[in-house]
């Protein structure tokens, strides 16, 4: 691939910077879909999803970008907020990481449009005047952010640990969400485990609930067990509804990855995860794109609802 970790992108140039952020994006993308089947790729996918794992709230877009600029990453605030909320202050000297920034305004409610834009449209919109407008989202800017690396100042406590806590409090966790996320789920024990070398399934809707059905082999590896049902989760919420056998071995590895995801974020030791994109052969960069949205939109699903449990 031709963008790689040893050379990380910068946006310097004010009057192109917005354009370079799309273009950058448009062009790592192009590259995956073009290369999935060398194994730069595969490391490329996974070393964005370890940036996914440290900033989940984030849209793939952003994370991409932080990526592509600072791979290492761990926490970004702007300039300000590093110095008035943590009391650090950024070192002299170092680059801005650029991501895309919602701009929150009023809004016309027909056009939807903030009042600048709506003035000079052909929106006659004019029943409540601009004032009275209520506030949403119309549009993005790139903003400048900074790792906590790039800082100097009093430290942050919160951070000595990688995650919220140790694997072990992750499966209870798992089971209190299963009804929010729409999923029945059992854990079997061995002796009574139907499904050969599988460690879990996700089959067929339940008759009463209507909500796909998980089953995990029970084990006395906690870790492993909370992987397990992170990935069967994400089968429930990617594909139950997919046919295509095709499709579904493509979903596989976005199942994969959203367990791998979710299961850093918390501290499960995935070190041993692999990814092999060649199942995603023959997609061009808009299915790509897509790809990598549903994994950042399903990984902070399941992190979000976990969150409230843990």
């Amino acid at each position: 691939m031709s963008v790689n970790t040893e050379s990380t992108a910068s946006f310097d140039e004010t009057e192109t910077r917005s354009d370079e952020m799309n273009s950058t994006i448009e062009e790592w993308v192009e590259d995956l879909a073009n290369d999935v089947d060398e194994a730069a790729a595969s490391a490329e996918f996974q070393e964005w999803l370890d940036v996914q794992s440290r900033f989940h709230d984030y849209s793939h877009r952003n994370t991409l970008l932080i990526k592509l600029q600072c791979p290492e990453a761990s926490r970004v605030a702007g300039y300000n907020t590093w110095r008035n909320e943590f009391d650090r202050h950024v070192q002299e000297g170092k680059s801005a990481i650029w991501i895309w920034a919602p701009i929150i305004t009023k809004q016309c409610p027909e056009c939807e449009n903030s009042p600048s834009y709506h003035d000079n449209s052909d929106c006659e919109y004019d029943e409540t005047p601009p004032e009275e407008w209520s506030k949403g989202l119309v549009g993005f800017k790139p903003a400048s952010v900074f790792d906590i690396s790039q800082t100097e100042g009093e430290p942050l406590p919160d951070l000595e640990t990688e995650a919220t806590g140790d694997p072990g409090g992750l499966v209870p966790a798992l089971l209190e969400s299963a009804d929010s996320l729409g999923v029945e789920t059992r854990i079997v024990p061995p002796e009574e485990w139907s499904y050969g070398e599988a460690k879990g399934v996700c089959k067929r809707r339940s008759m009463m609930t209507m909500h796909p059905q998980v089953e995990v082999q029970d084990r006395e590896n906690q870790a492993d067990l909370a992987s397990t049902l992170i990935h069967e989760y994400a089968h429930a919420i990617l594909h139950f509804e997919v046919e295509d056998e095709t499709e579904r071995s493509k979903r596989e590895v976005e199942a994969e990855a959203v367990a791998y995801v979710v299961g850093r974020y918390f501290g499960v030791d995935t070190s041993g995860s692999a990814f092999y994109l060649a199942a995603w052969s023959g997609d061009d960069a808009e299915a790509i794109t897509g790809r990598l949205g549903r994994i950042s939109h399903t990984a902070q699903e399941l992190i979000d609802t976990l969150e409230e449990q843990y």
